[in-house]
């Protein structure tokens, strides 16, 4: 039985460790780029339980929000740019600067821009009072 010198043994372990680590950096620079979110205003509503968040929203291109819910009504114009919409039950909508669109309170859904530039929106929340806005689901 021929033995396999430590030193190779050694040598495919360190080649191996490295290959791991920089398939992770490879897909963490992979990795759609990030959405940024600026609240601008929040309020208490005239209606019991609930305020008023109102949020710029910018998905880069490639940027994507992942799927998410709010205990929110969401009221949402687009500002610039063009934005995917993918709302539980419904089939995927494109959304361009100057349209608006809403997402119910509880539904899950995802923003995303697949364009070649940044897209923008301006988004209303009517909240339940205390509770998260955004809650990221699987």
């Amino acid at each position: 039985m021929k033995r396999i010198p430590w030193k190779l043994v050694v040598a495919s372990a360190i080649a191996l460790s490295l290959g791991v680590a920089g398939i992770h950096a490879l897909k963490a620079q992979q990795a759609a780029p990030a959405v940024k979110r600026n609240v601008l205003l929040k309020q208490d509503s005239v209606a019991p339980g609930r305020e008023v968040v109102m949020a710029q929203v910018e998905l880069p291109p490639g940027g994507r929000e992942g799927k998410h819910t709010h205990f929110a009504e969401v009221y949402a114009y687009v500002l610039e740019g063009t934005v995917n919409m993918d709302i539980e039950g419904e089939p995927t909508k494109t959304f361009h600067a100057g349209e608006v669109f809403f997402v119910p309170q509880g539904k899950i859904h995802e923003g995303s821009n697949t364009s070649g530039s940044t897209a923008k929106v301006a988004a209303v929340f009517v909240a339940e009072k205390g509770k998260p806005l955004t809650t990221q689901v699987q």
